[in-house]
């Protein structure tokens, strides 16, 4: 599997990826904690790096994953979501348990056609996270920004008995 990071893809890269991740990991910190969930921000932004909408862990009810909460705020085949990038904290989900689909699965059914992050998800509530390498088989862009993990971990510190 070939990881995109920030070095090997500045040249794919809009330079407002970064802003815009880091948007991403700062709405992980309005999650409310739980023992069973990561603290996941998303935020999905147009061809003309225009935000369509944002959404965190369990903003809406106990169950809803962010990037499940941001594309719920769009109408169904909104006509800029094939030009669209969403910025997830967390690789998105492969795996569910609380819904019929998993994030993975909402993005590609979406049309976005690029996804950046900031951390692989661990092993530690699923057993093996296949999100970016079922996005990238569906043909979308996955972009990997791993500088910003440690922020990501620090928003999880709960189920790491650090928090």
């Amino acid at each position: 599997m070939t990881t995109i990071d920030a070095s090997s893809a500045s040249a794919r890269t809009r330079g407002e990826d970064r802003e815009w991740l880091s948007t991403a990991v700062d709405l992980a910190w309005r999650c409310p904690p739980t023992p069973r969930a990561f603290n996941v921000g998303a935020l999905i932004v147009d061809a003309d790096d225009r935000e369509l909408a944002r959404g965190w862990s369990r903003d809406t009810d106990e169950h809803v994953h962010a990037e499940e909460s941001a594309l719920a705020r769009l109408v169904p085949n909104h006509p800029r979501l094939p030009g669209a990038t969403i910025y997830s904290s967390l690789e998105p989900c492969s795996i569910r348990k609380s819904r019929p689909a998993c994030c993975t699965r909402l993005i590609i059914e979406s049309g976005i056609r690029r996804v950046v992050f900031a951390w692989r998800e661990p092993s530690l509530l699923v057993e093996d996270c296949q999100g970016a390498e079922l996005l990238r088989e569906a043909g979308i862009e996955v972009v990997e920004f791993p500088e910003f993990a440690p922020l990501v971990k620090s928003a999880n510190a709960h189920l790491f008995g650090e928090g």
